[in-house]
């Protein structure tokens, strides 16, 4: 046991919406930036900054998802 929760269950949180988007953006941020890399293509460099440029805008969707699940007792909050 973790923290008083049984092993494996996972558990998306409240805000499962945002944790999608933040999983898509990282993906096709990365399919992107390493095709970039990879291919021999002519227009490399717009795949790895625009793939780069995804996956720093998923990061705000991880933020906010992280942000909007915390939990704070009613007790703590000084209301």
């Amino acid at each position: 046991m973790l923290l008083g929760r049984p092993w494996g269950r996972c558990h998306p949180g409240r805000c499962a919406l945002f944790l999608g988007v933040a999983l898509v953006l990282d993906a096709v941020g990365l399919v992107l930036l390493l095709l970039g890399i990879f291919a021999s293509l002519d227009f490399w460099d717009f795949l790895v900054y625009t793939g780069s440029l995804i996956l720093a805008f998923s990061l705000l969707f991880w933020i906010i998802w992280y942000s909007l699940n915390i939990e704070v007792p009613l007790e703590k909050l000084d209301l």
